[in-house]
């Protein structure tokens, strides 16, 4: 670029030179930046997982093995899952920079805190199982009471149906009478705000971390010792609504608080009323969702102890009838069996929960298939209803249709034998 240079006293003719920004130059060997892939698992992800855990169960079986005052399962899992954690950061930090090292840290955390759960509930099912497989393999476990059985009797002789017939009657008497109240009330807290919503959902919320004892010295205080029912299965399905109550309603409200507000605004719109946009548009939508709180409640309701043991007493006999004497339950039966110092005793009482367990796996099975389907997911029948009104519209349109065109036919017929009757007329006068 050339400079021109004038004479002093003359003006310049022309702007003087801006200075330019200057870019450095990039090596053209340099490969374009590839971004990461968070979804795929590379062989180093594996080998630092792998190593990582290695290397803390041996940590852990020094500390344990080799100074004295360490001891315990739990300790050991527990130092283990943090030592576990410190030599998986140490490693991953090696070949990742910062972001990419605290992702990969957080999300060990997370899958290994599942990991742990996930573990710790197979253990206590496997077990449960395991020690109770030696009465569980006899028919007369499951067709037979206790009644003529003594703790000394062979696994042969004896069994829980007395315990399953209890348990499944105060169930149902307790769902019967928790899940409409708590659906009930969930309705109203999310369809009529106010203050008293606000109170009611603040009763509930207290309600949930009630004391599942206090429930039953409730019924005890009320039906037992004012009304003098006595024990009875019907008192411990009422110390069960109390408990069933609450969860059901708060979950019930956590659900209802998802639904969208559009679907039930444009009910409203359509002219619908409250309680026809809640029954064919709020509940259908959250309906699963529903389904889950029942679950919840029945989930809580059928492992109960305290409640139980207050109001329905225990019996080794079978009692079908829930307004009179007492009535022994699944888990009642479990814990008193483990109670005591005999090993056939202590095996019906594993035996008893691990039928608990497989009894309620059923029961949420059924509850899932009832209410688990989405909005909007019809079943066979109501796809097969659906499609018989379809073609019964069809049929009535169709018949509809011929009548509008006979109706046309026979008018076109009446005004042409009216002109040709004017024409006639005319042609006469």
């Amino acid at each position: 670029m050339s400079t021109t240079l004038n004479e002093p006293g003359m003006q310049d003719s022309a702007p003087p030179d801006r200075p330019r920004t200057t870019l450095p130059s990039r090596p053209a060997s340099r490969r374009p930046q590839q971004p990461r892939a968070l979804s795929v698992l590379r062989a180093g992800d594996l080998l630092s997982v792998f190593g990582a855990l290695a290397a803390a169960f041996c940590c852990t079986a020094l500390l344990w093995t080799q100074i004295g005052f360490f001891s315990g399962i739990f300790g050991y899992v527990v130092v283990t899952w943090f030592l576990f954690i410190g030599f998986y950061m140490a490693l991953v930090s090696i070949e990742d920079n910062g972001p990419a090292t605290r992702d990969k840290l957080a999300a060990v955390i997370v899958h290994s805190l599942g990991a742990v759960v996930v573990l710790a509930l197979g253990f206590v099912i496997i077990y449960t199982f395991a020690r109770g497989w030696h009465a569980m393999v006899h028919l007369n476990f499951y067709t037979q009471d206790l009644s003529t059985t003594s703790p000394l009797a062979p696994l042969t002789k004896g069994g829980i149906l007395h315990a399953v017939v209890g348990t499944l009657i105060e169930l149902g008497i307790a769902m019967g009478i928790g899940v409409p109240f708590g659906l009930l009330a969930a309705v109203f807290m999310h369809e009529v705000p106010g203050p008293f919503a606000r109170f009611v959902r603040t009763v509930v919320n207290a309600m949930t971390a009630l004391p599942d004892i206090v429930a039953g010295l409730f019924i005890y205080a009320t039906l037992i010792s004012i009304f003098h029912t006595g024990f009875s299965g019907f008192a411990a399905s009422c110390a069960l609504a109390v408990t069933i109550i609450p969860i059901v309603c708060r979950a019930s409200d956590v659900v209802l608080s998802l639904v969208p507000g559009g679907l039930t605004e444009a009910s409203y719109a359509l002219g619908g009323t409250q309680w026809r946009t809640v029954r064919l548009v709020t509940l259908p939508t959250a309906r699963s969702g529903l389904a889950t709180a029942v679950i919840l409640g029945a989930a809580r309701a059928i492992g109960e102890t305290a409640p139980v043991l207050l109001t329905a007493g225990e019996t080794l006999h079978m009692n079908v009838n829930p307004m009179s004497n007492a009535m022994m339950s699944l888990p009642l039966l479990a814990y008193r069996m483990v109670s005591e110092p005999f090993p056939n005793q202590i095996t019906r009482g594993f035996a008893a929960a691990a039928v608990l367990l497989v009894l309620v796996l059923l029961l949420f099975a059924i509850a899932r298939a009832i209410g688990g389907r989405g909005a909007g997911q019809l079943t066979a029948g109501q796809l097969r209803r659906r499609a018989a009104r379809s073609r019964r519209d069809m049929e009535r349109y169709a018949r509809r249709a011929d009548a509008m065109r006979a109706l046309s036919g026979a008018g076109a017929d009446v005004l042409a034998h009216g002109d040709s009757s004017s024409s006639g007329w005319r042609r006469a006068g």
